[in-house]
């Protein structure tokens, strides 16, 4: 671990940032160029103490998921975060774990979602991060490990998460699901990711080996939905996506039509919060 070099790198690359790029107000009378410490810290969902002892040279060597973190918040492109791990000790992340390091271009996007929600999914359907009001809609965090990460495999293994959908719309999104999956596992091969997600899966549910048969292939690029929230009820969106030049992750933005009944709601998830989810214990995903 070169302590001066990485101390050197996360100062610089701090300084080069202003908050309007990651989506925070600017505020007043800023002695500080670029990012504050704390702001880093909290966009990478660390202690201020943690962070700055890191940029003075004395703190511990930081985990991989915490390297990873501060990459993300610190928008770094995919050579600055092989490069992060390297001067920090840390083997770079192996293309298979790359997948999990949101390209820079969309986190510009959805920092500037501030008024609907919005987030980043990898073309296995793992939630990469979302703003505030995605996580007022879904609830709770995007905590899950292993191939839970997938709301594929939690589609197909958790009944809980179909509560998202009204009980007419959720065949559709099955056959959505399983047909996403199937460009997935088109594009990255059976020995990947997507391989073992499939193999998982024709195992657990029935359904999905069935519906796997149909041979249906499909990429979300746009599509009409209606979501269930526990205390606002059916919401009607549109589902926009904009995805990442290689495919592999996709901005989802969910819209629905000004001075409409679904309009009003979503602006009501601004106020709501996490606290429904709180209470509940719940934590639906896209």
């Amino acid at each position: 671990m070169d302590r001066a070099e990485l101390a050197a790198f996360l100062r610089r690359r701090r300084e080069r940032l202003r908050p309007e790029d990651v989506g925070l107000l600017p505020g007043a009378r800023r002695r500080t160029a670029g990012l504050r410490r704390e702001e880093v810290a909290s966009l990478a969902a660390m202690s201020t103490d943690y962070y700055t002892r890191l940029e003075q040279q004395r703190g511990p060597q930081p985990s991989e998921q915490m390297l990873a973190a501060l990459a993300r918040a610190l928008r770094l492109t995919d050579d600055e975060r092989d490069y992060l791990f390297e001067v920090a000790g840390r083997t770079a992340p192996s293309p298979a774990a790359t997948a999990a390091h949101v390209a820079p271009a969309l986190l510009r996007v959805l920092d500037r979602l501030s008024d609907t929600p919005a987030l980043i999914l990898s073309n296995l359907g793992e939630v990469l991060v979302r703003n505030r009001l995605a996580e007022a809609l879904y609830g709770g965090k995007a905590d899950h490990t292993g191939l839970a990460r997938s709301e594929i495999y939690r589609w197909f293994t958790d009944p809980d998460e179909r509560l998202l959908y009204p009980e007419g719309d959720r065949d559709r999104q099955s056959r959505a699901l399983v047909a996403n999956l199937r460009a997935a596992h088109g594009s990255m091969g059976p020995r990947s990711r997507a391989g073992e997600l499939v193999r998982a899966l024709i195992r657990e549910s029935e359904e999905f080996a069935r519906l796997w048969e149909h041979h249906e292939v499909a990429k979300r690029f746009e599509d009409h939905k209606v979501l269930v929230h526990p205390q606002l009820g059916e919401i009607e969106v549109d589902c926009q996506a904009l995805f990442t030049e290689d495919q592999s992750q996709a901005l989802l933005v969910l819209t629905a039509p000004p001075r409409t009944e679904a309009f009003e709601k979503l602006q009501l998830l601004g106020v709501l919060g996490n606290e429904r989810f709180e209470d509940s214990g719940s934590t639906a995903s896209p």
